[in-house]
């Protein structure tokens, strides 16, 4: 294995970031070639360069790339989905089943408020939703 940048530190700019890239996946691709990667807990030349470049690789992207916004949605509107799914019943529908506005529900299941007490149990007698799941919610 020619080991390359032995003196390197850290990425200093996306050009160099992508050579170093292109190396790191050239020794993964050997490592895993020669079976280096096969023996667990192993120690040799492969594994130690690819940490070692790998440390970098990752402050690197930690520092320069944005981390994208995940969207997270919640158990409890997950629960009343599959509910709905399962009825065939569309938002208009369900809010009026749990005596609360259409933009009210709405803003429920697209994560923007939170169960008004009056609903909570509604959610659990009409749609069978699990009370830890609607305490959550509150």
């Amino acid at each position: 294995m020619e080991k390359k940048y032995s003196d390197l530190k850290e990425i200093r700019n996306r050009s160099h970031f992508d050579e170093v890239k292109a190396y790191y996946e050239d020794i993964l691709k050997k490592a895993t070639e020669t079976g280096a990667l096969e023996v667990q807990d192993a120690d040799n030349k492969y594994i130690k360069e690819l940490d070692r470049i790998g440390k970098m690789i990752y402050m690197y992207e930690r520092l320069n790339s944005p981390a994208k916004n995940l969207n997270f949605r919640s158990p409890l509107v997950i629960s009343i989905e599959n509910e709905l799914d399962k009825r065939q019943l569309k938002q208009r529908q369900a809010a009026e089943l749990l005596d609360v506005k259409e933009s009210t529900f709405s803003q429920i299941m697209r994560g923007k408020r939170s169960v008004p007490k009056s609903m909570a149990k509604k959610l659990y007698t009409e749609f069978q939703i699990d009370p830890a799941l609607i305490l959550e919610n509150l």
